[in-house]
């Protein structure tokens, strides 16, 4: 990922709360077949390892577990995102010289992978997910809810993984190479939308001054 410095990001706090708000990573591996890539939800356990592991679990039928990796792995986070039109920018009735772009914030994980098949270890990944997801839930449910038989045969479909994170690369993109009259046209442009995740971002955007920024409540 291309990241110009003034989009860089390395906030340790900024960048686990992009992995563990992003709802499904994409997690890529390199192999002598190709690339393969699979949506996943991951967790991040920062309680381990320099930068934290990545914990989930593959379908068992799913290529990606069975083919040798190429070095390292690689999960991609998704934060917020919008579209910026360019007749939000004041600049624009100066000299016209703008054009549209996309705010966002991404967040790569690279490490080796271990894959796994022990029960014990798939039952601990598949109930920290549950919780983790589950607990915004009114009524939450618990992998214990379920037979104990019937989980363990579903745990026979399923391949564990492993991630410890070696480095992370980080961009959030939020308008930060405009000037400030600039930035406030794209909050005021983002404020104006009717979508939640561009009401969102409007609030990421850096301002001078709680004045220009409006009211999104």
């Amino acid at each position: 990922m291309h990241v110009p410095p003034v989009f860089h990001e390395d906030n340790p706090e900024i960048l686990h709360g992009i992995i563990r708000n992003a709802r499904l990573a994409q997690f890529v591996t390199a192999t002598a077949k190709g690339p393969i890539a699979t949506p996943l939800p991951l967790f991040l356990d920062t309680e381990e390892g320099e930068f934290g592991v990545l914990y989930g679990h593959l379908a068992q039928p799913n290529p990606q577990w069975k083919e040798p990796v190429l070095g390292e792995a690689l999960a991609i986070f998704m934060g917020a995102d919008a579209y910026i039109s360019a007749s939000w920018y004041p600049s624009k009735q100066l000299h016209h010289k703008v054009v549209p772009t996309w705010n966002y914030e991404a967040v790569q994980a690279f490490g080796p992978v271990e894959f796994f098949r022990d029960p014990n270890r798939l039952l601990a990944i598949v109930t920290r997910l549950t919780n983790q997801h589950e607990a915004t839930q009114k009524t939450p449910w618990h992998v214990t809810d379920a037979p104990d038989a019937f989980i363990q045969g579903q745990l026979k479909g399923v391949v564990g993984l492993r991630m410890p994170i070696t480095r992370l690369l980080a961009k959030r993109k939020m308008s930060q190479n405009r000037g400030a009259d600039d930035r406030a046209g794209v909050v005021r442009g983002l404020a104006a939308s009717a979508d939640l995740l561009d009401r969102a971002v409007a609030q990421m955007i850096p301002v001078e001054g709680d004045a220009i920024r409006p009211d999104l409540d």
